[in-house]
């Protein structure tokens, strides 16, 4: 089978047919599901959606048990925690869903960690990091698109010559250059590219 657009999370089972891995959707499985919105919900109380997959948490009071249900805890409740609860040996600690977060100074709130500015995230060379609450993700160098080519996804330049996205004058020509664009003033004009007279 051949999928001219390749299947991003997933893999290629008819033409042009995706069969995406789990926590994935769309034509090509490039796109998150968002499980917290399925019905019925993976989550007895609270779900956060992450990339590809999801994270249960508890209300203040209740703890997250081995399954991914709620229990009753009074110790919860009196700790007062964000995002539910665990008891070990003992003594209580406040969770965080996801490890992009980290427990504040408090010990009861969650705070992002920037994955990006701490050097925890890893992003190819041709790719920038972008932070999200809990999380980050890769995308293309500004002046670099994502496009499908030999089995792969890669960032290549966006030519913006050819897009007409570049700011050039209208009496100047554009020169598609890597990242970027150039503009030069045509025969008779004089200036910058992006203006010309």
């Amino acid at each position: 089978a051949v999928c001219r657009h390749g299947c991003k999370y997933g893999e290629c089972v008819g033409p042009n047919k995706c069969k995406c891995f789990p926590g994935f959707t769309g034509k090509t499985c490039n796109q998150d599901l968002n499980e917290c919105g399925l019905k019925p919900r993976p989550c007895e109380h609270r779900c956060m959606n992450t990339h590809g997959s999801y994270k249960c948490y508890c209300l203040n009071g209740y703890m997250l048990t081995p399954d991914g249900k709620c229990a009753s805890s009074r110790t919860c409740a009196i700790v007062n925690c964000q995002y539910g609860c665990e008891e070990v040996q003992g003594e209580v600690q406040c969770l965080c869903p996801s490890g992009g977060l980290q427990l504040g100074p408090n010990g009861r709130t969650c705070i992002d960690i920037d994955e990006c500015s701490s050097g925890k995230a890893l992003c190819s060379d041709d790719r920038r990091c972008v932070n999200t609450f809990g999380s980050y993700y890769c995308k293309c160098q500004l002046g670099y698109e994502l496009k499908y080519i030999n089995g792969h996804y890669n960032c290549v330049d966006a030519n913006e010559c050819v897009a007409n996205t570049h700011t050039c004058s209208a009496h100047a020509e554009c020169l598609n250059t890597l990242g970027t664009f150039k503009c030069r003033c045509k025969q008779g004009y004089r200036g910058s590219g992006f203006d010309c007279s």
